[in-house]
Protein backbone atom coordinates (compact mmCIF):
# COMPACT_ATOMS: atom_id res chain seq x y z
CA UNK A 1 0.00 0.00 0.00
CA UNK A 2 1.14 3.31 -1.08
CA UNK A 3 1.47 5.99 2.00
CA UNK A 4 -1.62 7.60 3.54
CA UNK A 5 -2.29 10.96 5.48
CA UNK A 6 -4.84 12.14 7.75
CA UNK A 7 -6.21 15.84 6.89
CA UNK A 8 -9.00 17.58 8.72
CA UNK A 9 -10.81 20.94 7.24
CA UNK A 10 -11.45 22.17 11.08
CA UNK A 11 -15.09 23.72 11.15
CA UNK A 12 -13.55 27.45 10.02
CA UNK A 13 -12.42 25.79 6.95
CA UNK A 14 -16.16 24.27 6.43
CA UNK A 15 -18.08 27.31 7.89
CA UNK A 16 -16.00 29.44 4.97
CA UNK A 17 -16.23 27.14 2.03
CA UNK A 18 -12.85 26.40 1.40
CA UNK A 19 -13.77 22.23 1.15
CA UNK A 20 -13.47 22.36 -3.01
CA UNK A 21 -10.64 24.61 -2.81
CA UNK A 22 -8.51 22.44 -0.31
CA UNK A 23 -9.36 18.88 -1.64
CA UNK A 24 -8.57 20.67 -5.44
CA UNK A 25 -5.16 21.26 -4.24
CA UNK A 26 -4.63 17.53 -2.94
CA UNK A 27 -5.77 16.64 -6.19
CA UNK A 28 -4.20 18.54 -8.23
CA UNK A 29 -0.96 17.41 -6.53
CA UNK A 30 -1.41 13.91 -7.69
CA UNK A 31 -2.67 12.56 -4.22
CA UNK A 32 -6.13 10.28 -4.22
CA UNK A 33 -8.89 10.36 -2.02
CA UNK A 34 -9.34 7.24 -0.42
CA UNK A 35 -11.74 8.39 2.45
CA UNK A 36 -14.42 11.01 3.35
CA UNK A 37 -16.48 12.07 6.10
CA UNK A 38 -18.17 15.31 6.70
CA UNK A 39 -19.43 14.95 10.22
CA UNK A 40 -19.85 16.36 13.50
CA UNK A 41 -17.27 15.16 16.19
CA UNK A 42 -18.63 14.51 19.59
CA UNK A 43 -16.59 15.66 22.65
CA UNK A 44 -15.10 12.44 24.01
CA UNK A 45 -14.10 11.67 20.29
CA UNK A 46 -11.88 15.22 19.86
CA UNK A 47 -9.92 14.81 23.09
CA UNK A 48 -9.30 11.27 22.12
CA UNK A 49 -7.95 12.38 18.58
CA UNK A 50 -6.02 15.68 20.39
CA UNK A 51 -5.02 13.11 23.82
CA UNK A 52 -1.06 14.40 23.07
CA UNK A 53 -1.86 17.60 23.61
CA UNK A 54 -4.21 17.25 26.91
CA UNK A 55 -1.50 18.09 28.99
CA UNK A 56 -1.16 21.77 27.01
CA UNK A 57 -3.03 24.88 28.25
CA UNK A 58 -5.17 25.40 25.09
CA UNK A 59 -6.49 21.58 24.84
CA UNK A 60 -9.54 22.41 26.33
CA UNK A 61 -10.30 25.41 23.82
CA UNK A 62 -9.12 23.13 20.96
CA UNK A 63 -11.75 20.67 21.83
CA UNK A 64 -14.26 22.83 22.10
CA UNK A 65 -13.64 24.85 18.47
CA UNK A 66 -13.32 21.23 17.00
CA UNK A 67 -16.72 20.26 18.26
CA UNK A 68 -18.27 24.09 17.62
CA UNK A 69 -19.00 22.76 13.67
CA UNK A 70 -19.03 19.93 10.89
CA UNK A 71 -15.50 18.90 9.86
CA UNK A 72 -14.75 17.10 6.55
CA UNK A 73 -12.03 13.88 7.48
CA UNK A 74 -9.78 12.65 4.91
CA UNK A 75 -7.65 10.02 4.11
CA UNK A 76 -5.09 10.93 1.14
CA UNK A 77 -2.90 8.75 -0.52
CA UNK A 78 0.57 9.16 -2.94
CA UNK A 79 4.33 8.89 -2.86
CA UNK A 80 5.61 11.48 0.00
CA UNK A 81 1.90 12.22 1.11
CA UNK A 82 2.71 13.38 4.77
CA UNK A 83 5.36 15.67 4.06
CA UNK A 84 4.25 16.17 0.36
CA UNK A 85 0.70 17.58 2.80
CA UNK A 86 1.90 19.33 5.47
CA UNK A 87 3.74 21.49 2.60
CA UNK A 88 1.08 22.04 1.13
CA UNK A 89 -0.91 23.29 4.23
CA UNK A 90 1.85 25.49 5.28
CA UNK A 91 3.54 26.12 9.05
CA UNK A 92 0.95 25.74 11.75
CA UNK A 93 0.99 29.22 12.79
CA UNK A 94 -0.27 31.11 9.75
CA UNK A 95 2.09 34.14 10.23
CA UNK A 96 4.48 31.64 9.32
CA UNK A 97 2.92 30.27 6.48
CA UNK A 98 4.38 30.49 3.16
CA UNK A 99 1.87 32.29 0.40
CA UNK A 100 0.72 29.43 -2.02
CA UNK A 101 0.01 26.70 0.99
CA UNK A 102 -3.54 26.34 2.41
CA UNK A 103 -2.43 28.10 5.72
CA UNK A 104 -0.12 31.05 4.41
CA UNK A 105 -3.41 31.83 1.80
CA UNK A 106 -6.38 31.25 4.10
CA UNK A 107 -5.82 31.82 8.06
CA UNK A 108 -4.43 34.44 10.21
CA UNK A 109 -4.93 33.04 13.82
CA UNK A 110 -3.05 29.57 15.06
CA UNK A 111 -6.53 28.84 16.67
CA UNK A 112 -8.35 29.24 13.41
CA UNK A 113 -5.62 27.83 11.07
CA UNK A 114 -8.56 25.67 8.67
CA UNK A 115 -7.04 22.10 8.46
CA UNK A 116 -5.29 19.34 10.55
CA UNK A 117 -2.59 17.56 9.25
CA UNK A 118 -0.58 14.17 10.16
CA UNK A 119 3.10 15.50 11.62
CA UNK A 120 4.09 11.56 10.94
CA UNK A 121 3.57 8.26 9.29
CA UNK A 122 3.01 7.01 12.71
CA UNK A 123 0.74 9.53 13.75
CA UNK A 124 -1.47 9.48 9.99
CA UNK A 125 -1.49 5.72 10.68
CA UNK A 126 -3.10 6.26 13.93
CA UNK A 127 -5.17 8.93 13.01
CA UNK A 128 -6.35 6.85 10.22
CA UNK A 129 -7.45 3.78 12.22
CA UNK A 130 -9.53 6.44 15.09
CA UNK A 131 -11.51 8.49 12.30
CA UNK A 132 -11.56 5.32 9.58
CA UNK A 133 -12.14 2.26 11.61
CA UNK A 134 -13.33 0.60 8.26
CA UNK A 135 -10.35 1.39 6.59
CA UNK A 136 -9.96 3.36 3.00
CA UNK A 137 -11.22 3.02 -0.39
CA UNK A 138 -10.10 0.23 -2.70
CA UNK A 139 -9.31 1.92 -6.04
CA UNK A 140 -6.90 3.90 -8.15
CA UNK A 141 -7.29 6.27 -10.42
CA UNK A 142 -6.98 6.07 -14.55
CA UNK A 143 -4.36 8.92 -14.06
CA UNK A 144 -1.91 7.06 -11.93
CA UNK A 145 0.70 6.07 -14.58
CA UNK A 146 0.58 9.53 -15.84
CA UNK A 147 1.57 10.96 -12.00
CA UNK A 148 3.36 7.75 -10.78
CA UNK A 149 6.49 6.23 -12.87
Amino acid sequence: MAEQTFIMIKPDGVQRGLVGEIISRFEKKGFYLKGLKFLNVERAFAEKHYADLSAKPFFGGLVEYIVSGPVVAMIWEGKNVVLTGRKIIGATNPAQSEPGTIRGDFAVEIGRNVIHGSDSVDSANKEIALWFPEGPANWQSSQHKWIYE
